[in-house]
């Protein structure tokens, strides 16, 4: 009887043993079966500015949308602003200490919002300190990079490429170099004017050479270009700096301009076209690019000609679909869009319109990437030049009295939105559900966070539970009216 006892008394005590013991392992294991997602919002009266919560997995009320990461579209590049010279002019009359905190508020993947694209001028833009190209004088022997790069614009971006050294730079010519223009390409009359022109074809080789000059002296500077459009918006010729370049002549240009680049060893993406969803309403130049991307053929170093670059001053993101569908091979990014008086763009009463309008009606019509124009300019939208934009804003605007006063703006709070929680190399997803005057778009990061960004349209809040599968966590959020909202959802605590 005693033996017996004993022997049950041993089984209890393995058996509390067993207990204890996995009750410890739950407590070990359980912060790793935790989710947790963390929220941006900005509302369009101003109350809230990229106001930040966390969470942890709940079910939740109202419209429920579940994030479908089995349904994959394209790899995201990265989202950012244009570092023109008047950009730069402004960054560099700040203070060194609140300049570096403000471009790692911006540009920083871990302590700001993570921005990762940067537009450049190749010599001279509407934002420059003069009408100026790389190559003034006759003969590619003259090439040179100018004040406006060495004195402002590159040292920027080192400190930008400190801050973040995956950030991608694009850069685009206003016009070529005068000697190179001719009136059209029937007459060839010369047109020794910094405005229109077309480029005459005995040049295209000497302009080639002058592309692979600029990214090599670039490069040499420590500024590695990532990709380069052939021409910005080639079909206007009002600005104080342009140039006219029909599909015809891109296309053309575009088969001594891709070949030179194989042969120099350059890596340089090429992205056709850098204009507006309409073609500026010109008749024979709708769908600009696939007729470019068509007429190049086999010629060499294609493979480099990545896709199509896009601006929004005219015309519709719908535009898009008809690209893709004609050259689904090819990327498409967003380049240019800008604020100003003529969109009231120091207001955010129409943030939501906006972020629906340019950014998700741009990656969801499969752009890669979106950038918007001048990252910074001052209270009077300057430094600019006569003849181009004097009525723009910068994403953010600095008072030029104290060179410390930033006031964001509508395109600040938009690209950061998306920047803060969608990051490079992310792939876009699917998702199924809606609420009513809400709409997004879904993204797997490579860490394998899930985020999700939103704009509310309508003028009542909306409760949506976000579900993801894997990670396998539920996020209630409320989308409040006129807002723009970001979550990022992750199995690790953010």
């Amino acid at each position: 009887m005693l033996t017996r006892v004993r022997v049950i008394n041993n089984k209890v005590g393995m058996m509390r043993r067993v207990c204890f013991f996995a009750a410890g392992l739950w407590l070990a294991v359980a912060p790793l079966w935790a989710q947790y997602y963390k929220t941006y919002t900005t509302t369009a009266d101003g109350r809230r500015l990229m106001a930040v919560e966390t969470g942890r997995s709940a079910e939740g009320e109202g419209s429920v949308v579940s994030v479908d990461a089995g349904r994959k579209y394209q790899t995201m590049e990265g989202f950012g602003y244009a570092v023109t010279y008047s950009a730069a002019y402004n960054l560099l009359r700040m203070q060194p200490s609140e300049r570096h905190a403000f471009l790692v508020r911006t540009f920083s993947p871990k302590a700001g919002y993570g921005c990762s694209y940067v537009r450049v001028s190749i010599g001279c833009s509407d934002f420059s300190s003069t009408e100026y190209t790389l190559c003034d004088t006759e003969g590619l022997e003259h090439f040179g990079l100018q004040r406006d790069e060495t004195d402002y614009v590159i040292p920027v971006l080192h400190e930008i490429l400190q801050i973040n050294p995956e950030l991608k730079i694009i850069a685009a010519p206003w016009t070529c170099p005068r000697w190179m223009k001719v009136e059209n390409q029937q007459s060839l009359k010369p047109h020794y004017e910094w405005t229109a022109g077309h480029l005459n074809p005995k040049y295209y080789a000497d302009y080639a050479q002058y592309f692979v000059k600029f990214v090599q002296a670039m490069g040499e500077q420590g500024i590695p270009i990532y990709a380069v459009s052939p021409q910005n918006e080639p079909l206007t010729g009002g600005n104080c700096a342009s140039l006219f370049m029909l599909w015809e002549e891109q296309a053309e240009f575009l088969k001594h301009l891709a070949p030179v680049f194989k042969r120099a060893g350059l890596k340089t993406k090429i992205y056709a076209f850098d204009h507006n969803f309409n073609y500026d309403r010109m008749s024979g130049q709708e769908q600009y690019p696939l007729k470019v991307f068509a007429a190049l053929g086999d010629v060499e170093g294609k493979e480099l000609v990545a896709g199509s670059a896009w601006h929004s001053y005219g015309g519709h993101p719908s535009e898009l679909e008809k690209i893709r569908r004609g050259a689904p091979e090819k990327g498409i990014i967003f380049t240019e869009a800008s604020i100003g008086t003529w969109n009231d763009g120091r207001n955010l009463s129409s943030l939501p319109d906006d972020f629906d309008f340019l950014v998700l009606g741009t990656v969801n019509r499969y752009c890669s990437a979106v950038v918007v124009w001048n990252l910074m300019l001052d209270l009077q939208r300057g430094p600019n030049l006569a003849g181009g934009c004097t009525t723009c804003f910068g994403a953010v605007d600095i008072d030029e009295k104290d060179y410390r006063t930033i006031t964001p703006n509508r395109q600040y709070y938009m690209i950061n939105h998306i920047a803060a929680v969608v990051q490079p190399g992310a792939v876009r997803i699917g998702g199924e559900g809606r609420a009513e005057g809400v709409n997004m778009a879904f993204f797997r990061n490579p860490d394998g966070t899930v985020a999700v960004v939103a704009a509310n349209l309508g003028t009542e809040d909306r409760k949506v539970t976000l579900k993801v599968k894997k990670p396998r966590v539920s996020a209630p959020v409320v989308v409040p009216a006129r807002s723009v909202v970001s979550v990022l959802l992750s199995r690790r605590k953010l």
